[in-house]
């Protein structure tokens, strides 16, 4: 198998069939699957999924759904900073392909190229671990759309990017070569909140992250969103994620210290200045 689509859904229902349209309108000379995975969603999303899979039936393994249809939320339940991460860990190990393409559930692609895009992107350029591309950011709310990457965002990067606390790809952007397949995940993983900060840097550690410039998908923003949890005033989230760059630093052998240490600095001045704001009210 070429490629795995890594699906992490939950109450979805508006947005899960856009986001398999997506999927099963690529152009691709390779086979790929679709690895769905469904938190035990409260509304239409399972049901909507089980019709994409009856009418779209493996008779071969090119567009293949496999579903997890979950009976109950996989958690954790608490702290909030965590929901939904059982299940995208769960995804992430049960794909199968060489490269694994995300795309979160109420996300969608609109390019019928970008998998075959990626895919030769990688293929050509066994040094790089991870393929992005830019997105176009929509909000529920009706603010102003605009895309994800700004024009002069790098053509490569690297770990020490991420570690100086930089986000520049849509996690529905993302193709990784699947080190996940045989590896396991690094010990301090399961402490971060972030977890898609976490699965990039174990994936950065390996190789290098190119861009392609093409804008192939929808990101969409709204209220339900991790963001809005995973926000700069959230003093829970900001001591993970001091802790998380404190855990990658040791990882990495302090090889980025420096890099990493002016990223700790910088939460832990932004911390001392939100509990000085709470002892004051």
């Amino acid at each position: 198998m070429k490629v795995s689509i890594c699906v992490p859904a939950y109450n979805h229902e508006q947005y899960i069939g856009q986001m398999l349209d997506g999927a099963l309108m690529q152009q691709t000379d390779f086979e790929f699957e679709i690895v769905i995975g469904d938190d035990a969603s409260t509304d239409n999303t399972q049901a909507i999924i089980r019709e994409y899979d009856q009418k779209k039936p493996g008779v071969s393994t090119r567009g293949m759904i496999r579903a997890f249809l979950h009976s109950e939320n996989q958690g954790p339940g608490e702290p909030r900073e965590f929901a939904g991460r059982n299940n995208v860990l769960q995804l992430v190990k049960a794909c199968k392909g060489e490269y694994v393409a995300m795309c979160e559930g109420d996300d969608y692609w609109t390019d019928p190229l970008k998998l075959q895009k990626q895919v030769d992107f990688l293929d050509k350029n066994p040094d790089f671990s991870v393929c992005h591309h830019n997105m176009r950011v929509v909000y529920e709310d009706g603010s102003p759309e605009h895309l994800f990457n700004k024009p002069d965002q790098k053509a490569v990067s690297t770990i020490e990017d991420i570690l100086e606390d930089k986000w520049f790809f849509a996690t529905a952007s993302w193709m990784y070569r699947n080190y996940f397949l045989d590896h396991d995940f690094a010990d301090w993983h399961s402490k971060a909140a972030a977890g898609d900060w976490a699965i990039m840097i174990q994936l950065a550690a390996r190789g290098k992250i190119g861009y392609l410039p093409d804008v192939m998908g929808v990101y969409r923003k709204h209220s339900a969103g991790l963001s809005n949890v995973h926000s700069q005033t959230n003093l829970k989230f900001l001591k993970n994620r001091k802790e998380m760059f404190e855990n990658v630093d040791k990882w990495l052998e302090y090889s980025y210290h420096n890099t990493a240490q002016l990223t700790i600095s910088r939460y832990e001045e932004a911390l001392s200045r939100l509990e000085k704001i709470g002892s004051s009210n």
